[in-house]
């Protein structure tokens, strides 16, 4: 049961009859509809803003389509009152026997309440960490491995077609710099001084690959030029480092679909073809940029390259695709890249990038749009940076890495569940602050503890119930008889358990997952002011003394609430608690 969408449809079957009877004219977007919560719960169950984005393509007062709507609306059975305010919303109080409805629907309906058909099984392509493999991933990845999965997520439970991909960045320099800097640490296990210069990459996560290329290869390295190791060592390490990011990724509960390589991609011809599609489509051509605009830099010559009509699809200059020597530039591989995506059948791209590749968007989303001819969309998610606290103090760098917190710190210290969760805390294009004493806290300020304590609290009910000898499964509590005058506090609660379909839609549309944490805090919000109210009021207690029927209807809105919040986490890849130690 989606109430929201249910009631919208009422309201859309009311104004075609309105259109029906001359009252509206024919032709009417009925898009910006909108039935939601109202800003005041005091204004009744829900809202709508029908009259008020109809009213000037009906050329009509707002009121007076308001008006006419409330008398449609109170002939449904479902719609008790329904109430024109201000200059021409409709507020509407719905029938209560709904909400016991709508709670044994909840119970019955288990995991599956609030998934949705809104993706119509449209194929999606989620790429994100994406990071470059050359060591262990870094606390930014964390908050990208954390937003990208959960995205995924959530557009699979909306009824997408979803894939998730990581692209390995093993095509470029930053590769040889890796067996170089491998080839030290096979030095240094053949007892020798390792050679850790400036520009190669120092952490101690490469001491056991050197082990490793040693136990391979003896010392048959050790006299050889680096001409003769080069190519070998880049591919030994790379799948090294692969391994341990793969084992990243796993500790954090994140799991890839596909593993694309930037290197295949090369000597292969799909550059050439992706470059090919767009010179046929008249969007490649040999030119000179102009300088950019401020200060010049030293190495600034005019010099022709080949270049791609990025302007065309909003960017705000053509871009190189190769380079006056004949090579290709960075943008050549991703263009190509995204071309395969093409290929592949999907309908929608999206793309997790850290906040450093900002100036990146523009000519991704231009690519994408010439080469599919405007049929696939790419929508980039920018990841800002997240700042690591103890106890109020900048958290110290790791030494394993090297340089920085990696992300096995970060869920050593706090866990995986605790730091999903509070990863989604943020939009993710807000700044985040992450201290590792808080997000322990067990309190109300605490989040991700606040929502797994509200689902522990329903399991205990449960576990008393039965203690009882109570039946209080899900097919026995979704027959219960549900009171139809239910408390504020309870009122309250069931309200919210309503909006999990729909926010599920908003979230989904947005592609921002981060809702759903903020509404699960909401919802854990409601469930502990209903318990705490039943600490002076009896007559509120889940459990009521001896009575297994009255029992068995409260606890079916407990259980309702647990339903959504395991769902809900799930999204986010987060384990419910059932009980708090």
């Amino acid at each position: 049961m989606n109430l929201f969408s249910d009631i919208r449809a009422a309201v859309i079957a009311a104004l075609d009859v309105m259109v029906a009877e001359g009252a509206l004219p024919e032709g009417l977007d009925y898009a910006n509809v909108a039935v939601e919560p109202p800003r005041d719960p005091l204004h009744g169950d829900m809202a709508s803003n029908a009259a008020m984005v109809l009213a000037k393509p009906a050329k009509s007062k707002p009121r007076d389509i308001a008006e006419s709507l409330a008398a449609k609306l109170i002939a449904d059975p479902r719609i008790i009152s329904a109430d024109v305010a201000g200059p021409g919303f409709l507020n509407l109080r719905l029938a209560p026997t709904l909400w016991a409805d709508l709670t044994r629907d909840v119970v019955q309906t288990g995991p599956a309440y609030g998934r949705s058909d809104l993706g119509q099984g449209v194929k999606v392509n989620v790429e994100y960490v994406s990071a470059n493999p050359t060591g262990p991933m870094h606390v930014g990845h964390t908050r990208g491995a954390v937003f990208g999965d959960a995205l995924a997520s959530l557009l699979d439970f909306a009824g997408y077609d979803v894939t998730r991909e990581y692209y390995i960045n093993d095509g470029g320099a930053q590769v040889d710099v890796l067996a170089r800097s491998a080839y030290e640490r096979y030095r240094e296990a053949c007892g020798l001084e390792p050679e850790i210069r400036e520009g190669l990459y120092p952490g101690d996560y490469l001491i056991p690959v050197g082990e490793a290329i040693k136990a391979k290869y003896g010392r048959d390295l050790l006299d050889k030029p680096e001409e003769d190791w080069l190519v070998e060592l880049r591919g030994f390490a790379t799948e090294a480092m692969m391994e341990m990011i793969r084992g990243d990724l796993a500790s954090l509960g994140v799991k890839m679909d596909v593993f694309s390589s930037e290197k295949a991609l090369y000597g292969t011809g799909q550059i050439e073809a992706a470059l090919k599609r767009l010179q046929d489509l008249g969007l490649i051509y040999e030119g000179v940029l102009e300088p950019p605009k401020g200060k010049l830099p030293e190495d600034w010559e005019e010099r022709e390259q080949t270049l791609f009509r990025s302007t065309q699809f909003g960017d705000d200059v053509d871009r190189p695709v190769k380079k006056s020597d004949g090579s290709w530039t960075y943008f050549a591989p991703d263009i190509a890249y995204h071309w395969t995506k093409i290929e592949r059948g999907f309908d929608l791209l999206i793309d997790v990038f850290g906040a450093d590749h900002g100036g990146y968007v523009k000519r991704m989303k231009a690519a994408v749009a010439a080469l599919s001819e405007g049929r696939v969309t790419l929508d980039i998610k920018l990841i800002q940076l997240v700042k690591l606290f103890k106890n109020g103090e900048p958290f110290k760098m790791s030494k394993r890495a090297g340089t920085f917190v990696t992300l096995r710190d970060v869920v050593e210290q706090a866990g995986a569940d605790v730091t999903r969760f509070h990863m989604l805390t943020r939009k993710n294009d807000a700044p985040l602050d992450f201290d590792f004493a808080k997000v322990l806290e067990q309190s109300k300020d605490n989040p991700v503890f606040y929502v797994q304590y509200a689902h522990a609290r329903v399991c205990s009910v449960l576990r008393k119930a039965a203690e009882a000898g109570w039946d209080m499964s899900d097919a026995r509590l979704a027959k219960a008889d549900l009171p139809t005058d239910l408390h504020e506090a309870e009122l309250s609660l069931v309200k919210k358990i309503a909006e999990w379909p729909r926010l599920v839609e908003i979230a989904a549309r947005a592609n921002e997952p981060h809702r759903v944490a903020f509404y699960l805090y909401d919802l854990a919000s409601d469930l502990h002011s209903l318990w705490n109210r039943g600490h002076d009021d009896a007559s509120l207690r889940f459990l009521q003394d001896g009575d297994e029927a009255a029992s068995s209807a409260k606890i079916a809105l407990a259980r309702a609430c647990a339903v959504v919040i395991s769902s809900g986490l799930a999204i986010l890849g987060v384990t419910p608690a059932e009980e708090m130690r």
